[in-house]
């Protein structure tokens, strides 16, 4: 299983925006071939930064959604928000505990 995590740092003016494309999304993104989860996150201390962590069943999931007309439609229309630079990393789960 591979885990993305994305971290996204939003003008304060286009918060409310991003939350509304991530709202009408999320359920297409959850659905894509090989997404078995997704959450949304937003920093205790700095709100204007989000992170998006989601589980893949394989890189090359993540690549067909990445490489999606989807979620470069998403994509496009969300970082024209940013104020900062995204940063990902995909990480392979080792352990988890419930």
């Amino acid at each position: 299983m591979l885990v993305r995590i994305v971290k996204m740092s939003f003008k304060t003016e286009h918060i409310e925006t991003f939350l509304s494309v991530f709202e009408k999304s999320k359920t297409q993104i959850r659905g894509f071939k090989g997404c078995e989860f997704l959450e949304l996150y937003r920093d205790k201390n700095n709100p204007n930064i989000f992170f998006t962590y989601s589980y893949w069943n394989s890189e090359d999931d993540l690549e067909q959604y990445r490489n999606s007309a989807f979620f470069k439609t998403v994509w496009q229309n969300t970082k024209v928000f940013f104020n900062a630079k995204p940063e990902a990393w995909s990480v392979d789960k080792l352990e988890s505990l419930k």
